[in-house]
């Protein structure tokens, strides 16, 4: 229950106030239109659809204002920055991206609500030409006037719907925001994001148009409220139609548009997305060099690159920049250099257009080294911060990658160690455990050096228990390779990897694992980083609170990286 407290409450807490929120504004804006007196006649006509049109309509206000907020990656980081010493609040701050997503489903929700009671106002609107009832029918002929005596928008008798819709900006407007929202929410599935990046990527860049177009729905001002209810009371005068003129105290109701408010809750965060977009542009035109590239198995090539003034933490990202390839895309690798090193190092795997484009430009194929001025132009943005910035914050690291999940962490461990060897007293980190699950052999490769470094290090300076690393192979050998793992498991170094740790083969056993870490580690504080794949990252969420809860002082906090 405790590690539920720390771990789960305070990302419930954040839903919880923002439902209510959302609760509140949709029930507060609901009956401000079904009581209010200057609206008395457009419900006379339409009836609760106002109500739920109006209530939708300001959800949609207040959620437009913060969808921009999560994904503005510099206004991030300066809250995190000032959230330092705040570790609960800063936490929250690494799931942008779900908050984002969160905020995007009220939107469609609320989209779907607005949309079904403006197709019932436009059927009523229709309808009230031939309404039993002579108050509406009184009301709906009012003449057309340059005073704005008018309240029902649709002026011909017998119309249709839609045609009438298509007349209105509201009703266009509308159209073409929801196109855009179907469009940016159905190319946002992981699937979509993972093999067709630059769909994602490029229908994602249509909020601009639902941004304008959410901007002017509402400038035609067809919902009209009644501007002379002193001199027309319409609880009073609605039956009394025949005397409406000539009473002193029912003269003829008057009615105007509302004015439009949206731009008024999408200025501040458009503000600050510009800036963003500022900052990034300016990034952009700093020099950056391609110094070396290095083909590694498994369709994985490492960049090599200098960039004046640049520092990173550990296990951040940066977004990466080619205009040979397209003018407007940018793309997120992890850094897999250490902090304060000379060369900013990626390493990328080839899957999708784009990186395939990337590795012919750098000459990944050709096999020779190839000088800095035959590498294409690239720009860099970043960097910015993960979850791992915070490892330093546990007694106990457990770093968990799958396949190239495992970038992240080769920049940790870099640095981990560089700030163990030289103030190991002053860390309030301990131990770090590295699981890395991967299919083939020839992906261990390029990491193995790495490994073999950290391993020679520790030895030398009595410190070997301080880094555990668990390589688990769940595929990628054959019956040959088999009988030499087996002929070699006796000897001192690994027979797959040569590393001293020995591999693993098969998927590893979560809960034991985890088990036996809360029994290794008893009263401890425990960080799992993972980078991966959803399906893991719910069991290994779960065995973290699991585990906390069935052990005695343990505590393991569960962070996944987000980019």
């Amino acid at each position: 229950m405790g590690e539920w407290i720390v771990n789960e409450l305070p990302k419930w807490i954040v839903v919880t106030v923002w439902l209510l929120i959302n609760t509140g504004i949709f029930i507060g804006t609901f009956f401000s239109y079904k009581n209010d007196i200057e609206y008395f006649y457009l419900r006379l006509i339409v009836g609760d659809a106002l109500c739920f049109a109006r209530a939708s309509a300001a959800c949609l206000n207040f959620n437009c204002f913060l969808i921009l907020l999560p994904v503005c990656r510099n206004f991030i980081s300066f809250l995190r920055g000032t959230c330092a010493r705040c570790h609960r609040a800063r936490r929250q701050l690494h799931r942008q991206i779900t908050y984002h997503k969160y905020i995007a489903y009220m939107i469609c929700l609320q989209t779907a609500i607005h949309i079904a009671a403006h197709c019932f106002d436009f059927e009523f609107l229709i309808e009230a030409y031939d309404s039993p009832t002579k108050s509406i029918q009184a009301i709906t002929n009012l003449d057309t006037s340059n005073n704005g005596t008018w309240l029902n928008p649709v002026r011909v008798q017998g119309t249709d719907a839609t045609r009438e819709v298509f007349k209105t900006i509201a009703g266009v407007s509308g159209v073409i925001i929801t196109l855009c929202l179907i469009l940016i929410v159905s190319s946002s599935t992981e699937t979509i994001r993972r093999w067709y990046f630059e769909l994602f990527w490029y229908t994602h860049h249509l909020f601009i148009i639902f941004l304008i177009g959410f901007v002017i729905h509402g400038i035609q001002g067809i919902i009209r409220h009644q501007t002379n209810v002193s001199s027309h009371n319409p609880e009073k005068c609605y039956t009394r139609h025949d005397e409406w003129g000539t009473s002193p105290d029912c003269k003829i109701p008057q009615f105007a548009g509302s004015s439009p408010k949206s731009w008024i809750w999408i200025l501040i965060p458009v503000i600050i997305f510009i800036i963003e977009r500022g900052i990034r542009f300016y990034r952009s035109l700093q020099q950056v060099v391609i110094t070396k590239v290095v083909k590694h198995p498994s369709n994985v090539f490492e960049l090599q690159i200098r960039k004046k003034s640049f520092y990173a933490d550990p296990g951040q990202y940066i977004f990466l920049h080619c205009p040979s390839i397209s003018l407007l895309e940018w793309h997120p690798f992890t850094l897999t250099s250490a902090p304060g090193e000379e060369t900013i190092t990626v390493h990328v795997r080839r899957v999708g257009d784009w990186t395939e484009k990337l590795a012919k430009s750098c000459h990944v194929d050709e096999g020779e080294f190839q000088e800095a001025w035959k590498m294409p132009k690239i720009a860099i943005d970043g960097p910015y911060g993960t979850s791992t910035e915070d490892c330093f914050r546990f007694d106990v690291a457990v770093l968990i990658g799958t396949g190239i999940g495992v970038t992240p962490f080769a920049s940790v461990l870099r640095h981990v160690w560089k700030k163990y060897s030289t103030r190991r007293n002053e860390l309030q980190l301990k131990y770090v455990h590295f699981y890395w699950v991967c299919p083939s052999t020839s992906s261990f490769e390029w990491l193995q050096e790495l490994l073999n470094s950290l391993e020679s290090q520790m030895a030398e300076m009595g410190s070997a228990n301080f880094l555990s690393h668990n390589i688990y192979l769940t595929s990628g050998w054959d019956s040959n390779q088999a009988k030499n793992i087996v002929l070699h498991n006796d000897e001192e170094r690994d027979a797959v990897t040569g590393l001293q740790h020995k591999t693993h083969y098969g998927r590893p056993q979560w809960d034991k694992i985890f088990s036996d870490l809360a029994v290794f580690h008893k009263g401890m504080k425990l960080g799992v980083f993972f980078c991966g794949p959803k399906s893991l990252s719910t069991s290994l969420h779960s065995l973290c609170n699991k585990h906390s809860t069935e052990s005695v002082g343990t505590r393991f906090y569960y962070n996944k990286e987000n980019f």
